[in-house]
């Protein structure tokens, strides 16, 4: 029963937010038929952003594959899937149970304070559930206590993290009917930080002036698919045909594959585009009855592709600036003494796609280009930073991929061994958890002030 609730429904993200939506229509009195269609539209919406995800990941790793034949490369290869299937045998039922209580302490967080956000990533919670286990239990904390303090951080976690980010999702979005519930918060604040600096009176991607005989590549799909086939192109004509039609497209020509895998790339994000854009239209408004009548004021916390469609331009430029970066890394990791991590295309594409959004809302076409490039950086030395406290899982190949895993995972691991007493680890961890909240509601606060103003 415990594995019927914690992986198959709380870990199957589609099943969470469909139960929500439910809840939502549920508790605003909706006739039945506006029940159901309202449930299955948000569960299809989400299944719908999966689909295109695994057509997305599927073609990224057939590109992985010939990047790697290419040029060589060897090192840690960060994939969060990966760590945490490693993590499951020793860290399995700590990992569960500080996912299931670190959802209670968020709805709880959400009532009794002025952050209210509602994490419904389910995923991304169940794998920084994971990292909490793993570190906490390494540092030597055991039963009840590490699962009362690894709830805790999780749950305050998913509140402030989204409630940080308001400001520029806001800015993005144009209104404040959802937030951005995705552990890569740390490298989008500092992209919208750095547009803020460096792209004053820069335009937005989404202007970008096109001459009228290439007006075709206004639409995105068809700027995607062009950009998207000339890399493959290029990296299968390095891996050489020999490799890629022996090894990937059993037999078929090597340019005609790079050439469909291109393709297949764009139709995963206009399917990931699709599927947001069918979720938002279902989540926001259901969400209303869990805010009137559980949380007041709620908002929904939604996975990173919901702020795709709003910059469709700068999400191609995010992922390209930030695995460029991820290449440039590569080379200033062993400079000082840090594990090579070789650029997933995988976290890039999704946290560096929204880092270029985010960029671009401060800061334009070098906004979009800077501060994507900055979190490329990021999540190449962060994870790299993060090997040494992960205990025997630091050595298994693979490590947590995206910003805030490396933030959380780092600060948390080095508490752990700062104090070898666990009552005073613990009271330590709830100050610094205090001190984030104190300047999460200083900026919420200045937030509110200048929106008022405006």
């Amino acid at each position: 029963m415990v594995d019927l609730i914690m992986k198959d429904i709380l870990g199957t993200p589609a099943i969470l937010v469909g139960l929500f939506a439910l809840l939502g229509l549920v508790a605003q009195r909706k006739n039945i038929a506006d029940t159901i269609s309202g449930t299955l539209k948000t569960v299809m919406g989400f299944v719908i952003l999966g689909a295109g995800a695994n057509v997305l990941v599927q073609s990224l790793g057939k590109f992985s594959d010939m990047f790697d034949k290419a040029f060589s490369v060897d090192g840690v290869i960060p994939n969060n899937e990966a760590i945490v299937a490693l993590a499951q045998d020793s860290f399995g039922t700590e990992t569960a149970m500080i996912m299931l209580f670190g959802m209670v302490a968020n709805i709880v967080i959400a009532r009794f304070t002025p952050f209210k956000y509602i994490f419904l990533t389910g995923h991304h919670a169940m794998f920084m559930a994971c990292l909490i286990a793993v570190i906490l239990t390494t540092g030597g904390l055991t039963g009840a206590p590490m699962v009362i303090i690894g709830s805790i951080i999780l749950g305050s976690i998913m509140v402030l993290f989204p409630a940080l980010l308001q400001p520029y999702t806001r800015k993005i979005t144009g209104s404040d009917d959802f937030a951005v519930g995705h552990f890569g918060t740390a490298g989008y604040l500092v992209s919208a930080f750095i547009g803020g600096k460096v792209g004053k009176n820069s335009r937005s991607t989404e202007e970008i002036n096109v001459p009228k005989s290439l007006g075709f590549l206004r639409d995105t799909s068809v700027s995607v698919s062009l950009t998207m086939v000339i890399l493959f192109f290029i990296v299968a004509g390095f891996a050489g045909p020999t490799f890629v039609e022996d090894n990937l497209s059993g037999g078929q020509n090597f340019l005609v594959f790079a050439f469909m895998q291109g393709l297949t790339f764009a139709a995963g994000v206009y399917i990931i585009l699709s599927g947001v854009r069918m979720l938002l239209a279902e989540i926001v408004p259901a969400f209303k009855g869990i805010a009137d009548k559980i949380v007041p004021n709620a908002k929904p916390a939604l996975d990173c592709p919901s702020v795709f469609p709003f910059a469709g331009n700068a999400v191609i430029i995010g992922f390209l600036s930030s695995f460029i970066a991820g290449l440039l890394s590569m080379f200033l990791l062993p400079i000082f003494g840090l594990k090579v991590i070789v650029p997933g295309l995988v976290p890039h594409f999704f946290t560096g796609a929204a880092a270029g959004v985010f960029g671009n809302a401060t800061g334009g076409r070098k906004g979009a280009i800077f501060g994507s490039m900055a979190n490329g950086v990021m999540i190449s030395f962060l994870p790299a930073l993060l090997l040494p406290v992960l205990g025997s899982l630091g050595f298994e190949g693979t490590t947590f991929g995206d910003a805030d895993f490396g933030v959380v995972g780092v600060i948390l691991g080095n508490l752990v061994s700062l104090f070898e007493s666990n009552v005073l680890f613990i009271l330590i961890t709830l100050a610094v958890l205090a001190v984030a909240f104190f300047i999460g509601w200083k900026v919420q606060g200045k937030d509110e002030e200048e929106t008022e103003a405006a």
